[in-house]
């Protein structure tokens, strides 16, 4: 699947062609190509195991690629690690805060790694913890820290050495919704002022709020690409009728009708652009009691794509 070309010309912040991780006999990352372009942000979707951890660790240095190109701010991840790691911030999966440190001193040493000292690493750290509502925390310990509060400290980690790429892997799993729109937030100004983003989340509507355009992985492969308004049009449409009821007569009709759609182990789902006629005539069919209109969102794409069966 080659990436689309960027109508403004510049040159991407990330690019990978056949992109390849092997570990032993099994391809975690199957050959893939794609283009993350200046100031967006670009998601990688998919269930357990699809390759988006694996991709964003390559394209973080932490792992090297067994084949294939990848370039990051156009440094080759082979021969220059060191130069791209300088210009990245990145928020792993889990916390990995100093317990021993308060907040302010976890930002201080970590500051280290970047050069980043005296005044200025003073004058750095007090304007992230205010950009982030944290500064009035700047002194606890970090186990006195709520979950989101945590997140949130990660988050301002990451930003220290001003990252011309932000990678954000699963930056909001286990949240309440305050903290998530917290997130959000944070994520929408960070971009706003320029930093380019690349986004691994399991929430849909994360990504359908927060990604200029995303791709969607499963076993190693790149299945889908494009903006979430593109993605929905080219799936499912506008709307979707939710029919309860996978009963042979139901599925018939449906058939007959040549409507699309598909079914989990309880409901049929309609996928259309004309969501009011459509719904009329299921409910003249069916009942009004087992049917439902609603839009469609970016979680019926991703399981008309990926299927419904659970992954480990």
């Amino acid at each position: 699947m080659t990436p689309p070309v960027d109508p403004s010309g510049a040159q991407p912040v990330v690019r990978a062609r056949q992109l390849t991780k092997n570990f032993g006999e099994t391809a975690a990352v199957s050959g893939i190509d794609f283009d993350v372009r200046p100031h967006e942000c670009f998601g990688l979707l998919g269930p357990n195991g699809a390759g988006k951890t694996t991709t964003v660790r390559m394209v973080h240095c932490f792992i090297p690629p067994t084949s294939g190109l990848l370039e990051v701010l156009g440094f080759d991840v082979h021969r220059q690690a060191r130069r791209i790691k300088a210009r990245l911030g990145v928020c792993p999966q889990e916390n990995n805060l100093d317990p021993d440190l308060n907040v302010w001193d976890n930002l201080r040493v970590f500051a280290r790694y970047f050069d980043i000292t005296g005044p200025d690493v003073e004058k750095r750290c007090e304007e992230l913890l205010h950009f982030i509502g944290l500064y009035h925390k700047r002194k606890a310990a970090i186990e006195e820290l709520s979950g989101g509060m945590k997140r949130r400290l990660m988050m301002v980690r990451s930003l220290l050495n001003k990252p011309e790429l932000l990678i954000l892997d699963e930056p909001t799993t286990g949240l309440d919704p305050q903290a998530r729109h917290q997130i959000w937030e944070t994520i929408i100004q960070v971009k706003r002022q320029g930093t380019s983003v690349v986004l691994t989340t399991h929430y849909m509507d994360e990504a359908e709020h927060l990604c200029d355009r995303l791709i969607i992985m499963d076993q190693g492969r790149i299945i889908q690409e494009g903006s979430p308004r593109q993605l929905l049009a080219q799936n499912v449409g506008r709307y979707v009728v939710e029919v309860a009821s996978v009963e042979a007569p139901v599925v018939g009709a449906l058939r007959d009708l040549r409507l699309a759609f598909e079914t989990s182990a309880t409901h049929c789902y309609v996928f259309t652009d004309d969501g009011v006629s459509t719904y009329k005539l299921l409910v003249d069919r069916f009942g009004e009691e087992r049917c439902l209109l609603r839009m469609a969102n970016l979680e019926d794409v991703f399981l008309k794509v990926t299927g419904r069966d659970l992954r480990d």
